[in-house]
């Protein structure tokens, strides 16, 4: 996309939002006038602040089968040093990062931070980005008001979003995070995106395109994407610049990819020479209980794996294979020490 176009289409999705605000405001009788100067300022600062996110793999990445050893998506630059915030697998286990800044400016970076228990990454240009920050939302997004969606990169897309409900979301990947940020409708490039309000605050991290964005007790189905909200980083920001990972993701990891359906858990991958497949867990499997503590939900058994204490040990998994029941030992391991690193870092 030429500077010109993506110009045109960041304008034209500014002036969406505004339009949206409008109404919104217009509807609420107590609500302040909107300076819609103010706002469109911000939301092209916002714009401006979203770089493109290009990475490789090393070799030897276990994540290379299901990410791909090339990746693409985006990222948020969050402060004046240049460090840019972004969804976490598109630089797990990578040898090599660059940012776009603009269609013919790239710029070398290194990861900084890979944390598990959000799904964050943190990037570091290795030289200057010239790039003004955003500042990260300090509450929670208001649903009665607009979003503006930004990608970066070659396929830069900008667009109106709304806040269709904000609830836990559990990965099928042994990952969980409270208060995950549901929008509608769906934004094609969503990988490290950035979710912005009205003030052009970054309010969330674009992660994954989902089926359902409605509350849980709403029988429709409206897809859009699952964001991980901003105001994750705040406490573990210094720790990730220190570390590299927060304290929470050191977590016990079985290898197990589940699904829930009626309220039962079943296996629908487990990864190569993980604990789980040394141990005999196999797809089709059904996860009844953990180390004794019954478990239905995603929810249930990634809290509960989490929580039996320390990451390397003994864990118990009574599961139905069948018509039987086996009592499964498999030996945990922290999630943090399986991941491949390039050399030298």
């Amino acid at each position: 996309m030429s500077t010109f176009s993506r110009w045109r289409a960041w304008g034209a999705a500014i002036g969406l939002t505004l339009a949206a605000a409008g109404a919104a405001a217009e509807r609420t009788t107590d609500a302040a006038p909107l300076d819609v100067e103010a706002v469109a300022r911000a939301l092209e600062r916002a714009s401006r602040a979203v770089v493109g996110v290009s990475a490789t793999a090393i070799d030897d990445a276990r994540s290379i089968a299901t990410l791909g050893r090339e990746r693409e998506g985006s990222g948020v630059v969050i402060d004046r040093d240049g460090l840019v915030l972004t969804i976490g697998y598109l630089v797990l286990e990578t040898e090599q990062v660059q940012l776009e800044i603009e269609p013919e400016r790239i710029v070398p970076a290194r990861v900084v931070a890979f944390d598990v228990a959000t799904g964050f990454g943190l990037l570091r240009p290795l030289v200057p980005l010239r790039v003004e920050p955003v500042a990260l939302a300090r509450a929670n997004p208001d649903p009665e008001q607009p979003l503006m969606v930004a990608s970066g990169g070659r396929d830069a897309v900008v667009g109106l979003a709304k806040l269709m409900s904000q609830r836990p979301f559990s990965g099928s990947w042994e990952y969980h995070v409270e208060r995950a940020l549901y929008t509608a409708p769906q934004h094609p490039n969503h990988s490290g995106a950035g979710l912005f309000n009205l003030q052009g605050e970054l309010v969330g991290i674009g992660s994954l395109a989902v089926a359902d964005t409605l509350p849980a007790d709403d029988p429709r189905q409206v897809p859009g994407n699952m964001f991980v909200p901003v105001d994750l980083l705040a406490p573990i920001l210094d720790e990730l610049l220190a570390r590299g990972a927060s304290t929470a993701s050191r977590r016990a990891w079985l290898g197990v990819n589940c699904v829930e359906r009626d309220g039962q858990l079943r296996v629908v991958r487990v990864s190569p020479d993980s604990p789980a497949e040394l141990a005999g867990v196999e797809r089709g499997d059904r996860i009844v209980a953990i180390d004794g503590t019954p478990v239905a939900s995603l929810d249930a058994l990634w809290k509960t794996l989490w929580a039996g204490g320390q990451p390397e040990r003994e864990v118990t998994l009574e599961i139905r294979r069948g018509d039987e029941t086996r009592m499964l030992k498999v030996q945990a391991v922290d999630r943090m020490q399986t991941y491949s690193r390039a050399r030298g870092v």
